[in-house]
This record gives C-alpha cells, structure tokens and sequence, in this order.
C-alpha cells in the first residue's frame, strides 16, 4: 500500500510540473520552410492557390489518398476553401485568404480534431531562373498547457511535413508543362 501511495505522489507531482511548465511555455507558433523551384512563379502561384491542385504535391494528401475532400467557394485565389476528412491525417479546413498573383497566397487552417486554427502564407519570388518558395504558419496555441507543450514542438512536428510538401510542389512544377 505505501508503493501505491508512492507512486501515485510521484504522478501527481509530475502532472503539476509538466502543467505549470506548461503555463509559462510559448503560448504562440511559428514555422518556416523554404525552397529553389526551377519554374516561373506564376506556374507555382498555380499549383499553389488552387486547393484541387494540393492533392497532387501536399505531403498530407499523399499519405492518405483515401482523404475525403470538400471543395467550396472559387477555384482559386481568395476564397477558396476546402475541408478534409482523414483517418491517417485528421480532420481539418483551409481557406485562402489573400492573395497577390503570383508572389504571395494567404491562408487560414484549422484542426478541429485538436482545437488549433493557424494563419500562413506562401510567398514566391523570382530567383535564379526560377522561384524561391517560403511556406509559413503562425498562431496562438491559448492557455492550455498541452497545447503549449504541442506547440513547443510544432517545428519538429510539421516541419517535415512543409519540407516534404516543397519537394512536392517542386517535382510537379518542374515537371509540369
């Protein structure tokens, strides 16, 4: 009985360090991803700003081509919207919020699943024959101490994944005509 009584102190204590750690961790996220794609910023911009084209360079999309995807609103540029649905990746929504063709497109995402809703941007300059390519996300993970332990790690969790969309995007926009 005094182990039990141990190791339930031991849990406890544990749980209210790893929550009040948690309280005084970044309460916001950024990350930033960036690539050389040999192709003009308008065939990127186009592969970029319309949502059906993801399915063919996004990391996410690959993973699961079983996803279920709704599209809504324009076909591309501000507006344009879609929600996915995914055993593998989970459940999410986008939507393009600005655009300036063909060097920047903004966007809203959310995660329902965990409560998360982000804002980035892809921004496409002419470089070097081609385009340089930046992918970024940014938010507020709010006061709960998980999410702003999740957060702490956001970098190394979605990285590779902007980094394997930027390959994506690359092969097919070199490829494509």
């Amino acid at each position: 009985m005094k182990i039990l009584k141990v190791l339930l102190g031991i849990v406890v204590v544990l749980a209210l360090l790893i929550g009040g750690i948690g309280l005084v961790l970044p309460s916001t996220i950024a990350l930033q991803r960036s690539a050389q794609i040999g192709a003009t910023p308008d065939k990127v911009y186009a592969l970029i700003a319309a949502p059906k084209a993801w399915k063919d360079w996004s990391a996410w999309n690959k993973r699961d081509p079983a996803m279920e995807i709704v599209y809504s609103g324009p076909e591309i540029g501000p507006g344009a919207t879609w929600d996915w649905k995914s055993k593998t990746q989970g459940n999410g929504h986008m939507s393009f919020t600005d655009a300036a063709p063909p060097s920047k497109v903004g966007y809203d995402i959310a995660f329902p699943d965990f409560g998360a809703a982000y804002s980035g941007e892809f921004t496409i300059a002419a470089k070097d024959g081609g385009s340089y390519v930046t992918w970024t996300m940014h938010g507020d993970v709010g006061k709960n101490p998980i999410n702003r332990w999740m957060g702490l790690f956001m970098d190394r969790l979605v990285g590779p994944d902007f980094e394997a969309g930027l390959n994506g995007l690359k092969a097919l926009a070199e490829k494509t005509p």
